[in-house]
């Protein structure tokens, strides 16, 4: 029986051991190109914005899967071209995504999970007829936003991260009902770094 319970307790450890989780808090940044989905017959001609998004993110690791929570200053928004003028959308969001990780070879990774994000400022422009109005985002936008971010990735031994990402808009995000849809797209490249690793 002693003999049975020294052998479980080595397999316990030995798979205890195997399994050992890594623990990594790290700071990431980069460019966005941004650019609204709008659903609409006016004629308009929405192109992309590029702005900047960073922040902080957390990994948990086991083996192949990891958990990445982040939280990222985003600008976000589009260009838009009509037939009497132009304007722009500027968007500042401040996101909270949940990647779920899978790890392939060589640190290499393959990443999809929500991100929830809140509206923090920005502003509408629309040039008109030779002038120029102006509107805060927030007076026109939801203050919450939900997306699907899906992308690809790279850990590099020494801590460098590597990601590129698509975010696609679930949730309309115009305050009045009566408007058309309006979602956001992003593209994200980001390159971080982590500060802190713990385990293997």
């Amino acid at each position: 029986m002693k003999k049975l319970l020294v052998v479980a307790l080595i397999c316990t450890g030995t798979l205890t051991a195997g399994a050992q989780a890594q623990f990594a808090v790290g700071i990431k940044g980069g460019p966005n190109f941004a650019k609204l989905d709008v659903n609409s017959s006016a004629g308009e001609n929405y192109k992309n914005r590029t702005g900047f998004h960073g922040g902080a993110f957390a990994l948990i690791k086991l083996t192949k899967i990891g958990i990445q929570p982040e939280l990222l200053f985003s600008q976000q928004g589009s260009k838009v071209k009509f037939n009497s003028g132009d304007g722009e959308a500027n968007f500042n969001y401040l996101n909270i995504p949940v990647m779920l990780k899978l790890y392939t070879v060589a640190g290499i990774n393959l990443q999809a999970g929500p991100q929830f994000g809140f509206l923090t400022g920005g502003e509408i422009k629309q040039n008109y007829q030779g002038s120029t109005y102006t509107e805060k985002a927030k007076n026109l936008y939801k203050g919450s936003d939900v997306s699907l971010g899906l992308g690809v990735g790279w850990d590099l031994p020494f801590g460098l991260t590597i990601d590129a990402r698509y975010n696609l808009g679930l949730s309309k995000i115009e305050d009045d009902a009566s408007l058309q849809a309006t979602k956001n797209q992003v593209i994200q490249l980001s390159l971080g770094y982590k500060l802190i690793k713990l385990g293997k």
